[in-house]
């Protein structure tokens, strides 16, 4: 039977759960055991996918088509385990469930309350089956509780997991309590007292954390961790320090050198472990901090103000820059800083090595980025345009090279000339799935990974290696293959396309040094021990451009 580890956090929000978790994941893989890593989430929307970036930061998309939080990204990447729509569930969807359940009479006219029926669901998810791509079932699920202590949205879960904490066999069990020291400058000492307080709320509603991980800007000091241990009721060598790290990609080392997967495995009695082999960790650390070179890439974004809203592709940058064993720089444009002057793009990309439009929505910033992408086109700095992006460079190539004056999308309102048009039918699985202009937005969109067929002898084609593909997509709107001919005639050739040959995959040009787009989202499926080869391929090409004289 597979041991559970439940990762609360406390005092603050933003501690780095995620991380955390994921972390605590790789050092158990390192050991040779199997895990699997789960989110619990205390918003009552029922997925992230009508949310705001700037409520939320970006929306993980799993292979089999959930939106989920940005953790389970940081989940797949430090462990390579493919999330799945059951590796995620939220207030929301815990509700629907019981409503739905309700009105069938599933409850044979009880009184549904929040004790047993909310507390009942939440533990039906976090035991679902955990059974992985070879049926194993692992032997650790790691289940991370969003949100803090003491927030009433998160009451049920926190209850949910102190009655498994009962239910489950004795040593099948761990509470790991992330926590904050702050240190008063004006002061000169750390502070103890939120961690304190953060473990009284926490053992108050009947959890007893076994390890504490406490944040901090500066070591623990001996005497204050005899004191967190001795008011907390752990073992002092359960106060485990965890400091700012200077890769995110060196936390499974800071942790493991600070005994924190040694002291969770005491906890289950598993003190006889194999020892953890960690040298892939200490060759990509080796290779992020002591990179050659440097190139500069210009993210030209509609939500750059919050860099969460484009977590995976932060990461799939710096795993191309490890592919190439280069540093990557990211330079954050704000899309609408590019509108005022038609010089303003020129003069505030030029000292870029390459320009990456990502995913968006709306019309808002679409003009910065149109010209983000003539400037890349027509002074050969490398383009990759990812979904939106994509869309943004056909659009262009339409206005300025085909004569199509009025190109537009159906997205931004009525259009003449709807390159980009609302896609209202698509294949899922063996089903047809069809939208129209009044449906709802939650679920609505082409989500999860799909084939696309790619043109023998195209650059993109050999970027993978490959004439077939499966990558994950998150988008409501298509390039018009219509337009294929016209756009074809002024260089841009759709290389990529779905199996049925109806809906643009990729795009590039054969008279640019590196132009590519692509209407799915590489960056999901990129792994720092397994960098995908379009974002491999994209930062060669700014290394290249770099380096000419």
């Amino acid at each position: 039977m597979a041991r559970y580890i439940f990762i609360t956090g406390g005092v603050v929000s933003s501690l780095g759960k995620g991380l955390a978790s994921a972390a605590l994941g790789a050092l158990l893989q390192a050991r040779g055991y199997t895990v699997r890593l789960r989110k619990l989430d205390p918003y009552l929307n029922v997925d992230p996918g009508t949310m705001s970036p700037y409520q939320h930061g970006e929306v993980y998309v799993t292979d089999d088509g959930a939106e989920t939080d940005l953790d389970l990204g940081h989940y797949e990447r430090f462990t390579g385990v493919s999330a799945t729509k059951a590796d995620n569930i939220t207030t929301g969807r815990v509700y629907k469930t019981i409503l739905e359940k309700e009105r069938r009479g599933d409850y044979l006219g009880a009184t549904v309350q929040v004790i047993p029926h909310v507390t009942d669901e939440i533990k039906r998810f976090i035991l679902s089956d955990a059974r992985g791509e070879d049926g194993r079932e692992p032997d650790f699920v790691l289940v991370e509780i969003g949100g803090t202590v003491g927030d009433i949205e998160g009451l049920p879960f926190f209850e949910a997991i102190r009655q498994l904490g009962q239910e489950l066999p004795r040593g099948h069990a761990c509470f790991v309590h992330l926590t904050l020291l702050p240190f008063i400058k004006t002061a000169g000492e750390m502070k103890t007292k939120p961690t304190q307080h953060s473990v009284k709320e926490l053992r108050s509603i009947g959890i007893q954390p076994d390890v504490l991980l406490c944040r901090c800007e500066q070591p623990i000091p001996p005497g204050d961790k005899r004191k967190i241990a001795l008011f907390c009721n752990v073992r002092e060598s359960a106060v485990i320090q965890a400091l700012d790290a200077k890769t995110i990609y060196a936390v499974p080392l800071d942790y493991h050198r600070q005994g924190l997967d040694a002291e969770v495995l005491s906890v289950f009695g598993m003190g006889d472990a194999p020892a953890p082999d960690l040298s892939r960790w200490e060759t990509i650390t080796e290779t992020l901090t002591h990179p050659d070179g440097e190139v500069t890439i210009a993210v030209v974004g509609k939500y750059t103000v919050l860099k969460d809203a484009y977590k995976s592709y932060i990461e799939a940058l710096v795993h191309g820059g490890v592919a190439n064993n280069v540093g990557v720089n990211i330079d954050w444009v704000e899309s609408e800083e590019l509108e005022a002057d038609p010089q303003a793009a020129v003069e505030r990309l030029e000292n870029a090595d390459g320009v990456l439009v990502p995913g968006a929505f709306g019309e808002r910033g679409s003009d910065g980025m149109l010209r983000a992408v003539k400037f890349a086109r027509e002074h050969d700095v490398p383009y990759f345009g990812v979904c939106f992006g994509m869309q943004m460079a056909v659009i262009e190539a339409a206005r300025n090279l085909a004569g199509i004056a009025c190109a537009s999308s159906s997205e931004f309102g009525p259009t003449t000339e709807p390159v980009v048009g609302l896609m209202t039918e698509w294949t899922q699985g063996n089903e047809r799935v069809k939208r129209q202009e009044g449906d709802d937005l939650g679920g609505t969109m082409r989500l999860g990974a799909y084939e696309a067929v790619l043109k023998a002898g195209s650059m993109i084609a050999g970027i993978y290696g490959s004439g077939s593909i499966w990558e994950r997509h998150r988008h409501r709107y298509e390039v018009n293959i219509g337009y294929r001919e016209r756009l074809e005639d002024v260089g841009l050739k759709f290389a990529g396309l779905s199996p049925d040959g109806v809906l643009p995959e990729t795009m590039e040009r054969e008279d640019h040094p590196w132009f590519v787009g692509v209407q799915f989202h590489p960056e999901l499926k990129s792994r720092p021990f397994a960098p995908h080869p379009l974002y491999a391929s994209f930062i060669a090409a700014a290394k290249h451009k770099s380096r000419l004289v």
